[in-house]
């Protein structure tokens, strides 16, 4: 009988719990939730009922008498298995001895009559040896990178010889130098160093021919080239005839130097 009260007891207590927790649910959706009453109030059931049946049915469970817990507990026990018998190892242990000592005897076991031909094969070995066949010398390649710099060496000095000095001047004329710098690829530090080589007009210039363009090439220390590159020939024979070029308009405008 005091048995069963308890349980009814619980189980009323579990579900004023649940009922608290469902209408506390309620109350949070419709202020923090914005629901309506009807709404919350449903949700709030809900809530109880799944509250309550769960704290029942986890709580108020009623629990096995100690005695059937022990019961069970010895039922569940398994009895233990016989123990197996080990072989014993005496009997195994004297095959691999047995099969030792037999392997043993046969090793020192040696032939008591001479076999023909044994002793020339004793004495014939170790006598003969492998010699590899000497190699062919190998004869030194010659370097190509070598030659072609003594041969760059020795066209530097022919080159720097090529062609003919075209005719200078000691000064410029009475009328003044005329402005070099007016021909493309002149510059103030090429014009002066072609006065330094005695070239100071324009007529200078064109009357060079291949022979003379070829040496002015080669002797313009640092601008070596330039005549080709820039046609100063052609330019220089307008230029003295009284004609201008793009470029010499630009330089007397004075937006180039």
């Amino acid at each position: 009988m005091d048995k069963n009260e308890g349980m009814i007891s619980c189980t009323i207590g579990c579900w004023l719990v649940a009922l608290l927790g469902g209408a506390l649910a309620a109350v949070l959706l419709m202020v923090l939730g914005s629901w309506g009453f009807m709404q919350g109030a449903f949700m709030g059931l809900v809530v109880a009922a799944v509250a309550g049946a769960l704290l029942s049915w986890i709580i108020c469970k009623p629990l096995p008498a100690i005695g059937d817990v022990a019961v069970e507990a010895t039922a569940a026990d398994p009895a233990p298995a016989p123990e197996a018998k080990a072989p014993a190892p005496e009997a195994k242990a004297a095959a691999p001895a047995s099969a030792a000592a037999d392997a043993t005897a046969a090793a020192d076991i040696k032939p008591s009559t001479v076999l023909p031909g044994e002793e020339d094969l004793a004495a014939r070995k170790g006598e003969w040896k492998y010699e590899a066949e000497p190699k062919a010398e190998e004869k030194p390649k010659a370097k190509p990178a070598a030659k072609k710099k003594a041969a760059s060496k020795a066209e530097a000095p022919a080159a720097a010889g090529e062609g003919t000095k075209p005719e200078t001047l000691a000064a410029a004329r009475d009328g003044g130098p005329d402005n070099l710098k007016e021909i493309k690829g002149v510059g103030p530090k090429l014009e002066a160093l072609l006065h330094t080589m005695g070239f100071y007009h324009f007529d200078q210039v064109a009357g060079w021919g291949p022979d003379e363009v070829a040496w002015v090439d080669q002797n313009l220390e640092g601008f070596k080239g330039r005549v080709t590159r820039d046609d100063w020939v052609a330019q220089a024979k307008i230029l003295a005839d009284g004609g201008e070029t793009e470029f010499s308009k630009k330089v007397d405008k004075g937006g180039v130097y």
